[in-house]
């Protein structure tokens, strides 16, 4: 399934995670591109704004939910035929692991991991039914190498670099892609909390003496969700030569 093919049958994309810096980039690019997108995150003042912006449609709710990912589904289904999952959501933990609450870690997982499982689980019959679809993971460079104070960010994305070469292999045969996107240092509100000096440190030690931005970032999820249609199973980093 190519992108002229989404753009003429006005295939549907979702796009979780909507209303933060990557998530909201990406839904721009995927509306530039001429596709249907519908948004999701908690955030309903955000995911109004970006439906200003961009027309794009929006369903508010919870991620971790089941019933609410079943009904994202059927809304979607609603708008188009579902061809595309972005799976963006997620959170951060900073901090030892020692003072991580249980109730900490199992937010970040459900969020971060549990999310992945759920909107896929609803979208694989929507792609097998139709012969075809794509399904980007939004990962880290964490996920690849881990990170001291980011434990259970780490597992999370971790387990997502795992999840998308497994499921790329169960379901190349249905011509399904999955892959999945490695993020480094992009310039979202994620990475906020870093004070200036902790900032230009981590500029010093990535190669291209910068943080990515949200665009550059969504192009790349854009690219392998419409393009490649022999690319599946791969995790592909994108951090300015840091890792």
């Amino acid at each position: 399934m190519n992108h002229q093919e989404i753009r003429k049958n006005n295939h549907v994309v979702i796009v979780t995670g909507a209303s933060g810096g990557i998530g909201s980039a990406t839904v721009r690019a995927f509306t530039r591109e001429g596709c249907h997108v519908i948004a999701t995150a908690r955030n309903t003042e955000k995911l109004r704004a970006l439906q200003s912006e961009t027309g794009c449609d929006y369903l508010a709710g919870d991620i971790r939910d089941a019933d609410f990912v079943h009904s994202l589904f059927r809304f979607a289904e609603t708008k188009g035929q579902i061809s595309t999952l972005i799976n963006n959501a997620a959170i951060s933990y900073i901090g030892v692991l020692q003072d991580m609450s249980v109730d900490e870690w199992d937010n970040l997982i459900s969020t971060n991991l549990r999310s992945v499982f759920l909107t896929c689980r609803e979208a694989i019959p929507f792609f097998l039914h139709q012969g075809g679809g794509s399904v980007v993971n939004v990962s880290s460079v964490w996920g690849n190498v881990g990170a001291s104070c980011e434990v259970a960010y780490s597992a999370s994305k971790g387990g997502i670099n795992a999840f998308t070469k497994a499921l790329a292999k169960e379901l190349a045969p249905s011509h399904i892609r999955v892959n999945a996107a490695a993020f480094g240092a992009i310039d979202t509100p994620m990475n906020g909390f870093l004070q200036p000096d902790e900032r230009t440190e981590l500029e010093e030690e990535i190669g291209m003496g910068r943080f990515g931005t949200p665009e550059e970032a969504a192009a790349l999820i854009v690219d392998l969700a419409l393009h490649h249609p022999y690319l599946t199973g791969q995790i592909v980093t994108m951090d300015g030569a840091w890792y």
